[in-house]
């Protein structure tokens, strides 16, 4: 039998010979076990001996440090032997391998770096993804790489994808979809029944206390075993512990119409007598998360309060009761920001389920939920996978490092098209990419570091400019929580200033925990960033910052994580700034950080509006320009300002949309000031449409003449009279259109409103026309026409209508045909006058005017006007423009 009778009796050994089958004749496989089945440690060890592994090693992936230490040391335990034998680990800052080793557990980004180095994995035969179901962002790299390698690099490659509640048809299909076979093998897990109580609470409210009462509760009912309580994150975790740590008195509110029972329990649960509180999350140290797992070696039972780093791989033993507040703490990216922030949300069904299954490995359990069973329906099914709401630019980094186009792996859900844009903006502003999206030796040297690319990029450059030391202590804030404790800040809120958080990190260097203290500091957040400080220094060779730093100094080398948030102060107004790439943000209210005019901001809530700055330091306009010198812009700026109504020209140096520095330009481009000139036109035009001006005068703003609007008007009206002819289009409309082609050359030495007097606006227009179109103008649409009387009268033009001639009645006596332009085209509408100018008729048919109208005007008018010529028959009668006609 494969692994030998020496492995443990649990559900998983029921099909570790089908396994091995399936493997044999299947480069890729899933193996659905639910929690308790013993998938993490009895799978790598069964398969270890299989003849197509051909002596190769196994490697396992786990989502967290803590989990591939754990499992490493289940196993080799199973072995009788020590971890760093057959089977070893490699995590971050920390491996425990040796030749013999043939089963290396590793957290998932470790694979990715090993890939980089060796993409043939040369020496391994099976790649093991455990707990897949959880998503991270790094086991979907590694599987698209590894799928990578199996379709182009070896051929005898295996993969292997474990999970309790993962959707494996999916997972089967992506694998059968690359030709790596995916079947399916399932096993029972080995579980006990849980009792679930549901204790529901106001689900914006604060859910450390309703965790402790349920804790206390556990207590007072007499619950047996050990007690696992999530919590969303060290925080909470902390505040319970403290808590906890000082009741003396057990007091449990029970549901309504129960009684309330008080009991006092025999030890406080504070670490003496017979209850010990433990911690367990991330950044704990090892040999803490260690004790959180075993059983206390002086009998004693435990209350393990976690994060959901205790939701699957991990074995806590003796653990029968799981109080659960329902929550997780997950990233969330804002590719419209380009930001992320952390949010505390509901978990998912799955999530409940993995949780309460803690409660039932040792023999019937009770699981305290606090919510209610309706909103037990309500939760999402499973959790969202990370790669769908993460920073991706380390996700693009390391596949322009291998090679590849990110969109050509294979993905079990496509990466969102906008994170991925954002992800290589960042990466080019950090010269790690090229425009073209290739690696740069900046980027390989980046890939290198086992750090996300801003702060590898940090810590890279500045231990190039003599600041390894303070970049280590940088880089450490950064990846922790903050350093303050709360309500220990400067002023109503507490201050951004990275600064006095590196204060604090190295009093609590020279001074231990009170040093801590005295700077308002959190003992535990500065030995944890100790801890990473040290590991960073490592990388780069530094010593250990001893030494107060200048501000500025600090936000030199925090700029070089952060050049895409520079913060520029807003002009007059404190605490309120505008980063480099157009976000707007703003500080806490009395923050006295807003002194400075300019900052590099790191920690930022990315919210709805502004976003607030938990962590920056000040930078030198000095500095700035010398360490983003490739990102600052010197360019000559001639733009309108509406407010003076004049052109303004200037040297603007900027750093995206920030603008450092400005002073007047002495002599500008006469080509850029006459474009500066059209925009200004083109918003005051804008302007006045929008406030109420029709279209047809939307150019006002030009030194038009009553003339110049009636050429206007002629050449529209033979535009539509004569369209074969190419009249252009003069509207007012087409001119805002092709302004810089008609006007452009006529606005030299133009450069305000008031200027605007001086333009030729004649010539202007006129130079629309053909040499051609010229010649015909006065022909075709003439100003003035001729009339019986001999008097020369302006013709009115209005596009799209007849011509109108206004013209007192005596004056066309004995003219019955209608005049006529456009070459006879159009007849001419005439507006008949009586003596006094005042409208008497409008009229296109004169003839019948006076056959059958005149009778009437004349029998009306002619007592009013007697001096006037009012004759029986008009058609004899002489015109005249006169009140008497002249005796001959």
């Amino acid at each position: 039998m494969i692994g030998g009778n020496a492995l443990p009796e649990l559900p998983v050994r029921g099909v570790l010979s089908r396994l091995a089958e399936v493997l044999a004749t299947n480069r890729g496989s899933v193996l659905h076990a639910p929690p308790g089945a013993g998938k993490t440690t009895l799978v790598p060890l069964a398969l270890r001996e299989a003849s197509w592994l051909a002596g190769q090693s196994i490697l396992v992936l786990e989502p967290r440090r803590l989990a591939a230490r754990a499992a490493a040391g289940r196993m080799a335990q199973l072995l009788n032997e020590e971890v760093g034998e057959t089977v070893g680990y490699r995590i971050r800052f920390d491996q425990r391998v040796s030749r013999r080793t043939r089963i290396e557990v590793l957290t998932e980004g470790i694979l990715t770096r090993r890939l980089q180095g060796d993409p043939a994995l040369t020496g391994v035969g099976l790649v093991v993804f455990d707990e897949f179901h959880e998503r991270s962002l790094d086991a979907d790299l590694a599987l698209a790489l590894c799928l990578d390698v199996a379709q182009g690099l070896r051929e005898d490659l295996r993969l292997l994808v474990m999970s309790a509640t993962l959707e494996v048809d999916r997972v089967a299909r992506l694998l059968r979809r690359v030709g790596l076979g995916g079947e399916v093998v399932a096993t029972e897990g080995r579980s006990f029944p849980v009792e679930m109580r549901y204790l529901p609470r106001d689900p914006e409210g604060d859910p450390v206390p309703h965790v402790v009462g349920a804790v206390r509760r556990a207590f007072v009912e007499q619950q047996s075993g050990d007690v696992l309580a999530f919590l969303p994150g060290g925080g909470e975790i902390r505040r319970a512990q403290e808590m906890l740590a000082q009741v003396t008195e057990w007091v449990v509110d029970l549901p309504s119409g129960d009684r309330t029972t008080t009991g006092t329990h025999q030890d406080r649960p504070s670490g003496g007598g017979g209850v010990v509180l433990h911690a367990l999350y991330g950044d704990l140290s090892q040999e803490a998360q260690d004790q959180a797992l075993r059983s206390d070696h002086k009998g004693r039972r435990k209350v393990v309060l976690a994060t959901p780093i205790a939701e699957t791989s991990l074995t806590i033993e003796g653990v029968r009761v799981v109080v659960d507040a329902g929550l997780a703490r997950v990233p969330r990216f804002d590719p419209g920001s380009g930001l992320t922030r952390l949010e505390t949300v509901r978990i998912s069904q799955s999530s409940a389920a993995q949780r309460a299954g803690r409660a039932g490995r040792l023999g019937p359990g009770v699981c305290y939920r606090l919510w209610s069973e309706s909103t037990q329906q309500s939760l999402a099914l499973r959790t969202s996978p990370e790669v769908l709401s993460a920073d991706l630019a380390g996700l693009v980094l390391e596949l322009a490092q291998w090679g590849v186009d990110p969109i050509a792996l294979e993905w079990l859900d496509p990466l969102p098209s906008g994170a991925l844009a954002q992800a290589r903006e960042l990466l080019q502003a950090l010269d790690a990419l090229d425009e073209l999206g290739r690696i740069t030796a900046v980027g390989r040297a980046l890939a290198e570091l086992p750090l996300h690319p801003r702060l590898a990029h940090l810590l890279r450059e500045a231990q190039a400019s003599g600041y390894g030391e303070l970049a280590a202590d940088v880089a450490a804030i950064l990846s922790g929580r903050d350093l303050l404790r709360t309500g220990m800040g400067r002023g109503p809120e507490r201050s951004c200033d990275l600064s006095t958080r590196l204060e604090a990190l190295v009093a609590f260097r020279r001074g231990g925990r009170n040093a801590a203290l005295a700077h308002g500091a959190d003992p535990f957040a500065c030995s944890q960033a100790e801890a990473t400080a040290r590991q960073l220094r490592s990388l780069v060779m530094a010593s250990p910052a001893q030494g107060a730093v200048a501000p500025t100094e600090v936000g030199r080398v925090l700029a070089l994580a952060y050049p895409d948030r520079i913060a520029g102060r807003r002009s007059g107004e404190t605490g309120r700034y505008l980063l480099s790439g157009g976000r707007g943000v703003r500080l806490a209210l009395g923050d006295p950080m807003g002194r400075y005019p300019f900052l590099v901001a790191a920690h930022l809530d990315a919210g709805r509006g502004e976003g607030v700055v938990h962590l920056a330091a000040p930078i030198d306009l000095v500095d700035l320009r010398e360490v983003l010198a490739a990102h600052c812009q010197t360019l000559d700026r001639l733009v309108w300002d509406e407010a003076t109504g004049t052109v303004l020209a200037r040297r603007e140096e900027r750093l995206g949309e920030l603008l450092l520095e400005s002073r007047p330009l002495a002599r500008p481009d006469p080509e850029a000031v006459r474009n500066a000139m059209l925009e200004g036109i083109r918003i005051i035009a804008k302007k006045a449409l929008s406030g109420g001006q029709s279209a047809e005068n939307a150019l006002d703003v030009l030194p038009w003449t009553p003339e110049l609007r009636e050429w206007q008007a002629r050449v529209l009206s033979l535009r539509g009279w004569r369209a074969e002819e190419g009249w252009p289009d003069v509207s007012d409309g087409a001119l805002m259109e092709s302004l810089p082609s008609w006007l452009g050359p006529f606005l030299d030495g133009v450069t305000r409103r008031d200027h605007l007097v001086r333009v030729d606006l004649a010539a202007a227009l006129h130079g629309h026309l053909s040499w051609e179109q010229t010649r015909h103008l006065d022909l075709l649409a003439p100003t003035h026409l001729a009339v019986p009387s001999g008097s020369r009268l302006r013709l009115s033009y209005t596009p799209g209508e007849a011509p109108v001639l206004a013209v007192k009645l005596q004056e066309l006596f004995g003219l019955g045909d209608m005049p006529r332009i456009a070459g006879g085209r159009v007849a001419v509408t005439l507006h008949l006058l009586s003596p006094a100018r005042r409208p008497i008729q409008v009229t296109q048919d004169l003839r019948s005017f006076w056959e059958r109208t005149y009778p009437e005007v004349k029998k009306e008018l002619k007592g009013r006007y007697p001096k006037h010529s009012w004759p029986d028959d008009p058609w004899t009668a002489a015109p005249t423009a006169r009140a008497k006609p002249r005796q001959k």
